[in-house]
């Protein structure tokens, strides 16, 4: 399992469409992928379960992935989530 802890920098957090980026990005690989904000932890494939998490500028977001392309997937997803979004 691949695991990295990534801070949100977007200054509005994870709303409806960086949670459709992120769960478009994650859909591009094969592995299994979490995100995990406080106690909850969702599927990084759902953009219902990524809005779900209501991470907020600022906060810690938890990324795991297991599967062929595990370590790939959690890069690209730090990659995504360390820059603000073109919103």
């Amino acid at each position: 399992m691949i695991k990295q802890v990534v801070t949100i920098v977007n200054p509005t957090g994870i709303h409806a469409r960086p949670a459709a980026n992120i769960a478009k990005l994650a859909g591009q690989y094969d592995a299994t992928i979490k995100l995990a904000h406080k106690d909850k932890e969702v599927d990084a494939k759902s953009i219902i379960g990524i809005m779900s998490l209501a991470a907020q500028a600022g906060e810690e977001v938890c990324i795991t992935a297991e599967g062929n392309q595990a370590e790939e997937a959690v890069q690209a997803l730090v990659d995504l989530l360390s820059k603000p979004f073109a919103e």
